[in-house]
């Protein structure tokens, strides 16, 4: 399908991921609709060599210099390599680009993004810690240089579609669902055993590794509550989280009448990136036709005991400043000190506590308050797990 207009330019950063390679997929299934100006990715040189050669964009950017430099030795285009922080801002930033793809994972994407959002590019929003370290921040700039925001999260792309059309003064509260992960039934006492590939093995999802053990212990759907909070401008009592096993309902929108709007679609995230991508148009994403026949859903509230790491994230949302940032932070020490096998998965959740209750939250004025608040995290996460053991 070929969208109405021009050819809209895009750069995806983080290219070489789950969502980056769905969003070249959707380009693929949508000739004529996209030009891919930039691409931005890890150290993943052969992956982003291929997808240089299949899209031929003017720039792309890898994490390290070496990675630069073997990117370009094996590069039979001709295209600009850059690496680094400022090559990543640079993708961000190209001539031409209508559209940025958020997909960097980590605090790492917050930089570029905001980069993007200064200089005035429509932003397909993936990496959710954009918003959780400085989503004040991102939105006012965004009302500044009148640049849509427009979410790829499953759950926030139904929130986004559920309030269309609808008045927000009527909204009662936002709905997300968790799948809740590959623990959802794991007796409580035996969490404390599991080990990282478990916890990489969710049962509906492909994802990175530092979301999938966020969706373990659902400090995933944390993050997404600040997120939607900031996004949509909810606060914190008007979020509720519920499990849903099926991962078909993607989360819902509650109105004052009783309503509830839900948005519905097979797991598969090719769905919401279209959908960020082509708005207001709809795109062909290559997605499963759902089949009501065969639907059995079900729904239930968090287990506060299987997943304590939820009412940490709400604790960081209101305390609000730079709590969110530390609470993000400190969970991607926790998380990578979990995969090296150096903290039991328990742990995770004793690491961010540790932390928040050591940290005083300030305001955030700038983006530099934000990242002393992320390097102060870090740290003191660091710290807390040299004494722990796995």
């Amino acid at each position: 399908m070929r969208l109405s207009g021009a050819i809209k330019g895009l750069a995806v950063l983080g290219s070489t991921g789950s969502i980056g390679e769905n969003t070249l997929e959707v380009v693929r299934r949508n000739p004529g609709g996209f030009r891919v100006i930039s691409l931005c990715a890890g150290n993943n040189t052969e992956l982003l060599r291929r997808q240089a050669e299949e899209f031929s964009p003017r720039f792309v950017s890898v994490q390290s210099a070496e990675a630069a430099g073997a990117l370009r030795k094996g590069m039979t285009v001709p295209v600009e390599v850059g690496f680094g922080a400022e090559g990543a801002a640079r993708a961000a930033t190209c001539e031409g680009v209508d559209m940025v793809v958020s997909a960097i994972s980590g605090a790492s994407g917050l930089l570029p993004t905001m980069a993007a959002v200064r200089a005035g590019k429509d932003i397909a929003l993936a990496n959710k810690e954009t918003m959780v370290l400085a989503g004040p921040l991102v939105m006012a700039e965004a009302v500044k240089k009148g640049v849509r925001i427009l979410p790829v999260d499953s759950e926030h792309s139904a929130i986004f579609q559920s309030l269309a059309g609808h008045r927000r003064q009527d909204v009662k509260r936002l709905i997300l669902t968790a799948s809740g992960g590959p623990f959802l039934n794991t007796r409580v006492e035996d969490l404390a055993s599991v080990t990282p590939s478990e916890a990489l093995n969710h049962p509906k999802w492909k994802m990175g590794r530092k979301i999938s053990i966020d969706s373990a212990t659902l400090m995933n759907k944390g993050l997404e509550v600040i997120e939607a909070s900031f996004l949509f401008g909810v606060p914190a009592e008007k979020i509720s989280v519920v499990i849903h096993p099926q991962s078909v309902v993607h989360s819902m929108v509650e109105y004052t009448d009783g309503s509830i709007v839900a948005q519905m679609s097979r797991p598969d995230m090719k769905g919401p990136i279209a959908y960020a991508l082509g708005y207001p148009e709809r795109l062909d994403a290559g997605a499963e036709a759902l089949g009501f026949e065969r639907l059995n859903l079900e729904f239930s509230e968090p287990d506060g005991a299987r997943f304590p790491c939820l009412s940490l994230a709400y604790a960081a949302l209101r305390a609000g400043g730079t709590m969110p940032a530390v609470l993000n932070a400190a969970d991607e020490v926790a998380v990578e000190m979990f995969l090296e096998g150096r903290i039991r998965f328990t742990s995770i959740f004793s690491v961010i506590s540790e932390v928040l209750e050591r940290h005083n939250p300030g305001g955030i004025a700038s983006i530099e308050d934000v990242l002393e608040a992320d390097r102060w995290a870090r740290e003191a996460a660091r710290s807390s797990v040299s004494g722990l053991s796995a």
